[in-house]
């Protein structure tokens, strides 16, 4: 028996302002905004058939909630050409954590959202 299947369905992203994150992951990402309002609790970014989806969470129904941005990253996304991956990111204005850092078979940065959680973009060489 095996009651916890090997799949990530979706990383939570804990927000202070649903619409604002929705705007700017989207962005980030490229990906479009589905019609309607964007007053929570949740919004899920679809990430492509079989990936885990990114949902982000502004607790709007928890009334004892306090936010906390992560201080370490809370998840990577991959690159196929680091450079251009920075070069979108720094355009967007963030704020960087890391520059591109290059190790024998990756790179990788780390920037801020908008609301501080960390993330990173990767490049795998191999």
């Amino acid at each position: 028996m095996k009651p916890i299947e090997n799949r990530i369905d979706t990383i939570f992203v804990h927000v202070s302002d649903l619409e604002r994150s929705v705007q700017w992951y989207s962005r980030l990402l490229g990906l479009d905004i589905r019609e309607g309002s964007f007053t929570g609790p949740v919004y899920t970014l679809n990430m492509g058939e079989g990936k885990p989806g990114i949902t982000l969470d502004n607790h709007c129904f928890d009334e004892n909630y306090e936010f906390v941005p992560s201080n370490q990253p809370l998840f990577n996304l991959s690159s196929s050409n680091i450079n251009d991956a920075f070069s979108h990111v720094t355009a967007m204005g963030v704020e960087l954590v890391t520059e591109i850092i290059t190790h024998s078979d990756m790179a990788e940065f780390s920037f801020k959202d908008p609301d501080g959680n960390i993330i990173m973009i990767c490049t795998c060489f191999s």
